[in-house]
């Protein structure tokens, strides 16, 4: 598909314009500069159902010689050797700048199309401003503002003449939701670099690095397809003080609502902390697939039985969500990483399956005949039962009594049957009770 990337200085609103181009909030989009570190794509479409791939890139800082900017600068590199055209997003309000000749003639060096796109062009004086935009002597330059979706359309028809002959449908491809769920610096970044097979995220030691949740695309040789989500490091709201990191968090549990499997990290340094607990109920309470990854496992090479009590701990501290898979894996070196997509496959084709009537019937009966429970002095009566949904696997009970007097506990135990004996051990099952008219 054709690649368009977004490059420019920090704040000058290239992820809201890549937001308004791909038509939703995808990027963090604050007003402190550098927000956006890593990598993020999505599809603009340009006529019915065709369009580019667009790909947001972190802001270019030349003066910076902190760890981030050069390793910006490095995957700005690695983008614009795979991109086709290149949106280079320079700020009408604060006018040329030394750092946007720089990042000009960078391009240039590149020989790299590019449309020149002037932003916050929202008033006489930015258009005054957005004139001396042409000493960077490129050809196609449009004046916009990406917040107020000014000339928008323009853009997108300069965009359309340098792809026409290359749009391609963009793709309604049904795929396995990945998000890769933690608290910071657990690994979650470098398991992703490895599954995919590059540097695309940012990896280094220090916690918060990655601030977007950023989406991969990834498809295995024999044919599979994920979307794998990379997600911020979630703390404790408490500690969060910046807005962009409490924006980060919002878009980490609201990943959680929209995919199907949560690959959930901790290390095996600190094992299940009070805030893996907390974001594991958040799980719970979504009714998520999941599977538990021990990262950095190698620290018990020599130390067996240290490791085997550390798993012991583990399993204890998930003892509330005793169906998730646990894998001990080093992101590092790459150990047992090749058993995760396996692994995903068996919790995915659990989380789908559907199962005939007649064997939930059985199991029904099989329960009545070993267990009988009282509300308030009245009997349960189970009369039938159904699965109505997949994504969580969800089965309608028909009962004789107002299904909000259902204690807490007798839902938990039918929950726990039917996972136990429709083989559904390494997911969550939602039972729903319902009055029988």
């Amino acid at each position: 598909m054709f690649k368009v990337a977004i490059v420019g200085r920090p704040n000058v609103g290239k992820s809201t314009l890549f937001n308004t181009l791909i038509g939703e909030r995808k990027a963090i989009v604050e007003k402190t500069p550098g927000i956006t570190r890593d990598i993020i794509e999505g599809y603009a479409e340009l006529e019915d159902k065709k369009g580019i791939l667009l790909i947001d890139t972190g802001g270019i800082n030349w003066g910076g010689k902190d760890f981030f900017n050069k390793t910006i600068i490095e995957l700005v590199d690695k983008t614009l050797a795979e991109a086709d055209l290149v949106l280079l997003v320079v700020d009408a309000k604060e006018g040329l700048t030394s750092e946007d000749l720089i990042t000009a003639e960078y391009l240039r060096k590149k020989d790299k199309k590019v449309i020149l796109v002037v932003n916050k062009v929202e008033g006489k004086e930015d258009e005054e401003r957005a004139i001396e935009f042409y000493k960077l002597g490129f050809e196609n330059i449009v004046f916009i503002s990406a917040k107020n979706q000014k000339n928008i359309a323009q853009l997108k028809d300069l965009i359309k003449k340098y792809a026409k002959d290359h749009l391609e449908e963009i793709p309604e491809i049904e795929v396995i939701k990945i998000a890769i769920i933690g608290r910071p610096n657990v690994g979650k970044s470098t398991l992703l670099n490895r599954l995919l097979g590059y540097e695309r995220m940012i990896v280094s030691e220090i916690p918060g690095t990655t601030r977007d949740c950023v989406d991969v695309f990834l498809t295995l040789p024999d044919g599979r397809k994920y979307l794998l989500i990379d997600t911020p490091g979630i703390r404790r709201r408490t500690k969060i003080d910046k807005r962009a990191e409490k924006f980060s968090v919002d878009k980490a549990l609201e990943t959680i609502k929209k995919v199907d499997i949560v690959l959930f990290m901790i290390t095996a340094e600190e094992g299940i902390t009070n805030q893996d607990q907390r974001l594991l109920r958040q799980i719970q309470k979504n009714y998520k697939a999941c599977i538990l990854l021990v990262n950095k496992w190698d620290l018990f090479d020599t130390k067996r039985e240290a490791g085997n009590l550390m798993l012991e701990n583990i399993k204890y501290g998930i003892r509330f969500i005793s169906w998730v898979p646990i894998l001990t894996i080093s992101a590092k070196t790459g150990r047992r990483v090749n058993q995760i997509f396996p692994l995903i496959e068996e919790v995915y084709q659990q989380y789908n399956k559907r199962v005939n009537t007649a064997l939930v019937n059985k199991i029904l009966e099989d329960l009545k005949k070993n267990y009988t429970f009282n509300v308030k002095g009245k009997r349960i009566k189970f009369y039938y039962a159904t699965q109505v949904e997949v994504k969580p696997p969800t089965f309608v009970i028909f009962i004789n009594i107002n299904p909000d007097e259902i204690p807490k506990h007798i839902e938990k135990f039918m929950e726990n049957s039917f996972r136990k004996f429709l083989e559904f051990n390494k997911v969550p099952v939602k039972v729903v009770f319902r009055l029988r008219d």
